[in-house]
Formats: C-alpha cells, sequence, structure tokens
C-alpha cells in the first residue's frame, strides 16, 4: 500500500488518513487489561500496581506489591529548562519530514536495510552542532560509558494528529543494547509489552549471535570477556511476568532501556498518552559485530569516524540569508 499524504503507509494511521483517507478500518486496536498495570518508579527502580503515570511521584509511599522489573535507567532533570527551550527552537529551525502515525521526524545517521541487512554510510557527515552538548553529558552516566552514538534522531508527536507509535522492539541486527532517549516539552508514557512472537521478527534471533554490553551488577564490559551466555540468552527473564509495565517518560529527562526490557518486551506510545506536544531525541549504538574488532568492523569504523563530527545547522539550512522555519 503507497503512503498516504499525511507519511502514514500500510497499517500504520493517524487522525488525519483516518478521517480524510479512508484509513479508520486500519486504525491499531490494542486490547490492554489496565488490571495488569504496574508503573515504574525511577526513584526506588520497580514497578507498582497501577496505570496512571503520575503514580510514581507517590515516592516512597506507594502501595500494593512492586515486580522488580530491569533494564530502565531513568534521570530526571537530565537538562535544564532554558537548554531545553534553546535546544527546541534549534531543532524546529531544521526542516522536519513527515513520518507513520502521526510523527514529525529528522534523522542522522547512515542508511540500513532491515530485512536485507545491509548499511551504507550513505550521505551521513555526523549531528546537528545544538546537539553536541547532550552526547557530551552521556559522560556523565556511568550506564552510558564509551557510548557512541552513530543514529540520532528527533521525533516530534503531535495530539493534534494522534501521534503514536506501535509495539515494537528496536532493530537488533544493527542497533545494539543501550536505547537512549532524552525527552522534551511534555510527559509521557512508554507501554511495555511481554514480546512471545518469532525471534526473526526485528532481527531479533541476531542478538544470540554476539555478547551483552551491560553486566547484571550495571558495570559495562566492552571487551566481552564474559562469555557464558549470548545478548538474548543473557537477560531472558527469570520468570514469565502477565504485567503491563508503563515507564514514566518525564519532561527534561533521559532513559536508557537495556536487557530485559530492550530484547524481551515491546514498547509503544499510545494515542491516549499523548495529550500536548512532545519532541525527543532517540539514540542508537552499533551492535558488537560493528565495533573494532568485530567481523563488519571496516564498515562500523567509517560510519563510527563520521559520527564524531558535528555540523553547523545555521549554514546548512541557509536559504536567502534566513533560517528556514518550520
Amino acid at each position: 500500500m503507497k503512503p498516504r499524504p499525511c507519511g502514514c503507509k500500510g497499517c500504520r494511521t493517524c487522525l488525519i488518513c483516518e478521517k480524510f483517507y479512508g484509513a479508520e478500518s486500519l486504525k491499531l486496536s490494542l486490547k490492554l487489561d489496565k488490571n495488569k498495570g504496574y508503573v515504574y518508579c525511577p526513584f526506588c527502580n520497580k514497578a507498582w500496581p497501577g496505570w496512571e503515570i503520575d503514580e510514581y511521584k507517590q515516592h516512597p509511599n506507594h502501595s500494593g506489591e512492586p515486580i522488580n522489573y530491569p533494564g530502565i535507567y531513568i534521570e530526571p532533570d537530565f537538562i535544564t529548562a532554558s537548554e531545553e527551550e534553546e535546544l527546541i527552537k534549534c531543532i524546529d529551525q531544521v526542516p522536519w519530514d513527515i513520518s507513520q502515525s502521526g510523527r514529525r521526524k529528522q534523522n542522522y545517521g547512515p542508511k540500513t536495510n532491515f530485512k536485507k541487512k545491509k548499511i551504507v554510510p550513505g550521505n551521513f557527515e555526523g549531528f546537528p552542532e545544538f546537539s553536541k552538548f547532550l552526547q557530551d553529558r552521556f559522560k556523565s552516566i556511568d550506564l552510558l560509558r564509551d557510548y557512541q552514538v552513530i543514529e540520532q534522531c528527533s521525533l516530534e508527536y503531535d495530539p493534534s494528529k494522534g501521534a503514536s507509535i506501535d509495539p515494537h522492539i528496536d532493530d537488533c541486527w544493527i542497533w545494539g543494547e543501550r536505547i537512549v532517549t532524552v525527552n522534551c516539552l511534555s510527559d509521557s508514557v512508554l507501554t511495555m509489552t511481554v514480546f512471545k512472537g518469532d525471534i526473526k521478527k526485528y532481527n531479533l534471533y541476531c542478538a544470540d549471535e554476539y555478547y551483552p554490553v551491560v553486566q547484571p551488577d550495571g558495570s559495562i564490559d566492552l571487551e566481552f570477556i564474559n562469555k557464558d551466555k549470548t545478548m538474548l540468552d543473557s537477560c531472558k527473564p527469570n520468570e514469565e511476568i502477565d504485567a503491563i509495565i508503563r515507564i514514566p517518560l518525564i519532561r527534561r529527562s533521559i532513559i536508557v532501556m537495556y536487557g530485559e526490557s530492550r530484547y524481551h518486551w515491546e514498547h509503544c506510545i499510545l494515542r491516549e498518552d499523548i495529550t500536548s506536544r512532545r519532541v525527543c531525541i532517540a539514540y542508537r549504538e552499533f551492535t558488537p559485530p560493528y565495533l573494532t574488532n568485530g567481523a563488519y568492523h571496516e564498515i562500523g569504523n567509517e560510519i563510527t569516524t563520521r559520527a564524531k563530527k558535528f555540523w553547523d545547522h545555521k549554514s546548512k539550512y541557509k536559504k536567502d540569508d534566513e533560517i528556514i522555519d518550520t
């Protein structure tokens, strides 16, 4: 099915194509039992019974019996209000591309073909200078030691378009273990559901071909000394959890997803959880085969070299002595 004018294609829909382009019948209908909901608390790193995201603010006076939910790190106030204001100002000076499910995006990274598992640098020449301070600040987080960004994507969620993102696992052939997101402009929620499908989906089987970076104690092993279990097996849940985990995406926070939550749970953002404009900056790193000494280190090194560059967006998008205003 061809992309519709709003940017949606296939089974993806937004409010615009549902109303004007006959896509109402394709609208995703998730049957989520809210009675199985647990809200993750970034302060005690446990998930407590509930659904409404503000419930994490009850800390330390939670109610009910919590469950452990590994593979999530949240740092509130990762950026300041003034930094957020300047960051969004600069982001909006760069042209947006339409995307699926009511979103817009600005993508910086190599060209990838997930089905054929092919990657080329393409026109990738690094990232806008205004976002450099975010990557520099990653160094303050132990969990992100030696985290080398190779893709950066700004994503806009607009409630007037019914913006959302369907349940999925980020590709496991090329994107590495630590998935990083900086949240701006408004709070939202990441809804996590257990994945029970075929490991061919999302190239999940590839995670059985490399080893974990993050160890059970939270330390980082870039030498892959511990090769007792593959990435996929090392973070396999000890027991099946019949629950839906709600992760708070707090304004101006950073969230890192890794291990069990990265590989054994699908994540989505529900339409009803976008109540005002939200912009996030998402980051990806390479899987071990594309790192030094990996089977595909040559193409990995070429892309990594480009990923260390930063450029002035005002010069790149200058037109008639004016910055493009989107």
